[in-house]
C-alpha cells in the first residue's frame, strides 16, 4: 500500500531541519520503502515534508517515521500518516 505521512515542522525550527538534512536524506536512501519525498515551501523556506512510502501495514509507515532522524530530533509539529492512492502521475 501507498502511505502518505504530511509532516509540519515546528516554528522556528529551520536549523533543526539543515542540520539533520544529510541523516534524514541517508534514512530514505536505506529504507527502500520511499517512492517520493519533499519539503513544503512557504516563501522560499522549508516548513515541511511530504513523504510517500511502499509498505506493507501502516504500522510498517508509523515505524518508518517514528525512525526518521527529523522526528528524532524534534523538528515536527505533527505527522499525519494516511493511506493514498496513487490516482494521476
Amino acid at each position: 500500500m501507498r502511505v502518505a505521512l504530511i509532516c509540519k515542522d515546528k516554528p522556528d525550527h529551520l536549523q533543526t531541519r539543515l542540520d539533520n538534512r544529510a541523516a534524514h536524506l541517508a534514512h530514505i536512501e536505506a529504507s527502500g520503502v520511499v517512492e517520493m519525498a519533499g519539503p513544503f515551501l512557504a516563501d522560499g523556506q522549508m516548513t515541511g515534508s511530504l513523504v510517500v512510502l511502499t509498505v506493507e501495514t501502516l504500522a510498517q509507515a508509523q515505524a518508518w517515521a517514528d525512525a526518521d532522524p527529523y522526528a528524532k530530533a524534534g523538528l515536527f509539529e505533527s505527522v499525519t500518516i494516511s493511506e493514498w492512492k496513487k490516482v494521476i502521475g
